[in-house]
């Protein structure tokens, strides 16, 4: 086990015990792909870290061992090209299995990496490949991808390699080819090469409510911090298969398939999936055998549209949720059906797992858990105090200063004047609101500019949704604000229907009714919309900002 080099204590007694004598030791050099990776590799050669598989019946297996050696071609491979310690280079490789490889052997150069999505346009990769100086991208051999990269690629001075993985396309080095030219060995880097834990490792674009996205900057400690994220919140057990449902291009990624996962000794199961269907999941889960599993709330709402009972699921020990707040409907239909309680965790790109169900908490429907143990988080209101039990607030963190605690975010890459704003001063505002109950649970509310504001009440759209879905017709639900001339704004509810339900006008009323029981009546939505499908993330988040601006284009 090599959590014992990095915690003085690995258990606890209570959650109480966690949260107060929690601690995390970082080495001045630590560097995930030598310190994990290949002591990994070292100490238990043989020891399996990666499975996977796609929807065209391709599997591969790896070990420690086979990501050390493959990581090892890659780095030279990459130092060949003139990549070295600060270089960026952007990844575009969905769920590849080259993605673990590559993202090993940059660790060890001490380069940057950039994960990105497989929607990005050629405008989107011009501004990232010119906002953060891309040195290389490595891609899939998406033809959409390819497309976009090969067209943004004259409009950025700095990137002077195209690599795909898998299939050969003219103009681009292959990459399976090249690395089998190099050696599977690599020496850690001395001196001026060699990387400092606070030297910059990755940068993840996110995007906020205004201007174009951010560029949030993890520090070589940041793997570190997600061993709360995978130990203590999603639980994997060493040597068994642990699975989080992300695109590589997502901070979800970080958080579910790489980082924590490898440092607790866990095999990553990579279910590379074309698309999102709920029978393959659920057939994937069960003819593996995954042990810990983790996906967004949507995902398990389609897959209870399916016969759930008809998989055999008692492999799952423990079941987690992030990336949108669970609704209360789900939590029990998965719990009556599984006998499973979803783990449901709070937290952003620019962090590790902040709040969460963690393994002491026994979890209620609807809560997002206590506090993580490195982060001093409070809530506070709009004058800048704490908040009292049952009064919403915004989640902040404490007591940052300059001094960002393991796993939190060091900044925005090439913008110290942003950096100096959002970290220099007494909290972190995360943007987000949640309730505290007086058991100190928290209750999320939404973004700050999900919030909606009508008559003067403040209406938190989770509260809604979770609502609307307890009725048998919402498969599928997006709450946001409508402009308004005499309330300013008012709920809307945009729905995606379950099989057997049609729209119509008697529909919207039992819906409008049903939301008037089970909630404050002054929170129904006024207007409610039928849709086939909501906008969403390729992580499955809930586009709400784009149903509003479309809302606020045709007032």
């Amino acid at each position: 086990m090599l959590l014992d080099r990095y915690l003085p204590r690995i258990e606890f007694d209570s959650y109480e015990d966690f949260k107060e004598n929690y601690k995390v030791n970082v080495p001045e050099n630590f560097n995930f792909g030598f310190d994990i990776v290949d002591e990994w590799a070292k100490t238990e050669p043989d020891k399996m870290a990666l499975v996977w598989c796609n929807d065209h019946n391709e599997e591969k297996k790896f070990t420690f061992t086979d990501i050390s050696r493959l990581s090892n071609r890659a780095a030279n491979y990459f130092k060949s090209l003139g990549i070295k310690k600060g270089t960026v280079v952007m990844l575009i490789l969905r769920r590849r299995w080259e993605y673990w490889v590559c993202a090993v052997a940059l660790h060890k150069i001490g380069a940057v990496l950039i994960p990105g999505t497989l929607q990005l346009t050629k405008k989107d990769i011009v501004y990232r490949g010119n906002a953060a100086q891309v040195s290389a991208i490595v891609c899939l051999p998406d033809e959409f991808v390819i497309e976009q990269v090969t067209a943004a690629q004259s409009e950025i001075p700095s990137l002077k390699t195209k690599i795909i993985v898998d299939k050969k396309i003219d103009g681009w080095e292959h990459f399976e080819d090249k690395i089998a030219e190099f050696p599977d060995t690599f020496e850690r880097p001395t001196g001026e090469e060699a990387n400092r834990w606070d030297d910059i490792m990755l940068v993840y674009f996110t995007s906020g409510t205004t201007g174009m996205p951010k560029m949030v900057q993890h520090n070589f400690a940041h793997p570190l911090g997600h061993i709360v994220t995978a130990k203590y919140w999603q639980q994997v057990q060493e040597n068994k298969l642990h699975m989080s449902v992300s695109d590589s291009g997502w901070a979800k990624f970080g958080w579910g398939k790489i980082y924590g996962q490898w440092i607790c000794g866990a095999v990553i199961f990579a279910y590379d999936m074309d698309k999102f269907v709920p029978l393959n999941l659920l057939k994937k889960i069960t003819e593996y055998k995954v042990t810990t599993f983790c996906a967004p709330p949507t995902m398990f709402r389609f897959m209870l549209q399916e016969d759930v009972k008809s998989f055999d699921l008692s492999s799952i020990k423990t079941c987690c949720i992030a990336g949108e707040p669970l609704n209360p409907q789900v939590f029990n239909d998965w719990y009556k059906l599984t006998g499973l309680k979803l783990r449901e965790g709070f937290g952003q790109s620019e962090g590790s797992v902040l709040i969460a169900n963690f393994k002491w908490l026994e979890p209620s429907a609807g809560s997002t858990g206590k506090p993580a143990p490195l982060y001093d988080i409070k809530l506070v209101n709009d004058e800048g105090e704490e908040c009292k039990p049952n009064e919403e607030g915004t989640i902040v963190i404490n007591d940052v200063k300059g001094n960002p605690p393991v796993g939190l975010f060091t900044g925005y890459y090439h913008n110290s004047e942003m950096t100096e704003e959002v970290l220099l001063g007494k909290w972190y505002d995360t943007g987000d609101v949640a309730v505290m109950d007086e058991n100190g649970y928290y209750w999320f509310m939404g973004r700050n500019d999900d919030v909606i504001k009508c008559s003067g009440y403040r209406i938190g759209p989770f509260e809604v949704e979770s609502a609307i879905l307890e009725h048998p017709a919402a498969v599928e639900c997006a709450v946001t604000s409508a402009p308004d001339p005499i309330r300013g704004q008012v709920v809307k509810a945009t729905i995606v229907l379950a099989k057997g339900y049609e729209p119509s006008d008697e529909l919207t009323k039992e819906i409008q009714d049903h939301v008037k029981k089970v909630t404050a009546p002054y929170k129904y939505p006024r207007i409610v919309e039928y849709v086939d499908e909501l906008p969403k993330t390729i992580s499955g988040k809930i586009k709400r900002k784009e149903i509003r601006q479309k809302d606020n284009d045709v007032k």
